[in-house]
């Protein structure tokens, strides 16, 4: 076990722990984003370098601070390593960066894009983003991609945050599309033309973290904010059959896998739950979908507040705060 120190909170986690996952298991302001990493795709993490924090202290052995900051999802935590996230001025100009960096060549599709209200590269924008751009150079364009019978490409809305290369990889033993070309040129594609065809490839929508990869069979039918999400089940031989109908009166508009706070998919769904049953009577209805409050699609849904949850919530809140003004203390010169 290791204890280590985030934004003035300690917490003991087992070895080969990353900060990341540290920072998830305190929960609330101090988890670095993240548009890469993805908790239940092995491999993932290190490429999008949203996560980037500061190490103050490496160990207890070694106190010395890191010279530059490190990506904390793919960098272990070390007994006695004290990591800097919100509470470091740096780091937070250093995100206003990265988020520049990925918007630009990021078409301002918001308004048409399916994925506008659940879009992880939104909510970054706004956290971590500024109001304006520097960037003067045309932006590079790609023509739109029917990569599959019920998927669509949009090149230019993509990140190359290699998700949706990893669940071909350790989802199906097809894979036939990848990333193509270097520099700029690069693009998600398939290999000559060939159309991506088997069980789980649905789940590559549900893991683009932007718009890049939308349902076809949803496109433009309905902003998610109008739509009501409920929690369904059916017995599935292909996968879990644990989905989010997401509805409209009593029409099925889409089905997606479950996904949690850190809007990561924990059990993926076949095509067959995803496309072929778009009936309310094929499903067990569970109840309304727990949105977080921060969401726009939590507008006018309601549901039972758990009140142990809400009251962990203000504890944790609470003590992160506490640890936030000891570390300010600490950091101003007498």
């Amino acid at each position: 076990m290791a204890k280590v120190t985030i934004d003035g909170i300690e917490i003991e986690v087992a070895d080969g722990t990353t900060i990341l996952q540290a920072a998830r298991q305190i929960g609330g302001e101090i988890v670095p984003p993240a548009m890469c990493y993805y908790s239940t795709l092995k491999n993932s993490g290190g490429k999008c370098r949203a996560c980037l924090v500061k190490v103050a202290a490496g160990s207890a052995k070694d106190p010395r601070p890191m010279p530059k900051l490190v990506p904390s999802c793919i960098t272990t935590v070390q007994d006695g390593m004290v990591v800097e996230n919100i509470t470091n001025p740096t780091v937070l100009e250093t995100r206003k960066g990265v988020v520049e960096f990925l918007l630009l060549n990021h078409p301002l599709d918001c308004p048409i894009c399916d994925q506008a209200g659940e879009c992880d590269l939104q909510n970054f924008a706004y956290n971590h983003g500024v109001s304006k751009t520097r960037y003067e150079e045309e932006r590079r364009t790609f023509e739109q991609h029917d990569i599959g019978d019920k998927i669509k490409l949009h090149m230019n809305r993509c990140i190359l945050c290699y998700r949706c290369t990893y669940v071909a990889d350790q989802l199906t033993d097809n894979r036939v599309h990848g990333v193509l070309n270097r520099g700029d040129h690069a693009e998600i594609s398939t290999y000559i033309e060939k159309a991506i065809d088997n069980e789980f490839s649905g789940n590559m929508i549900d893991v683009c973290p932007v718009g890049a990869l939308t349902d076809k069979t949803f496109r433009f039918k309905q902003r998610v904010w109008f739509t009501k999400p409920l929690d369904a089940h059916r017995d599935c031989p292909k996968c879990s059959g644990k989905v989010v109908l997401w509805t409209k009166g009593n029409d099925v508009l889409r089905v997606t896998a479950r996904k949690d706070q850190y809007n990561e998919v924990k059990e993926f769904i076949c095509n067959e739950c995803r496309y072929d049953h778009k009936d309310m009577n094929d499903w067990v209805i569970e109840g309304p979908r727990h949105i977080e409050r921060g969401s726009v699609i939590s507008q006018n849904h309601y549901e039972k507040i758990d009140l142990v949850k809400l009251k962990a919530d203000v504890e944790r809140q609470l003590k992160f705060q506490e640890g936030k003004r000891l570390n300010e203390a600490n950091n101003t010169p007498a």
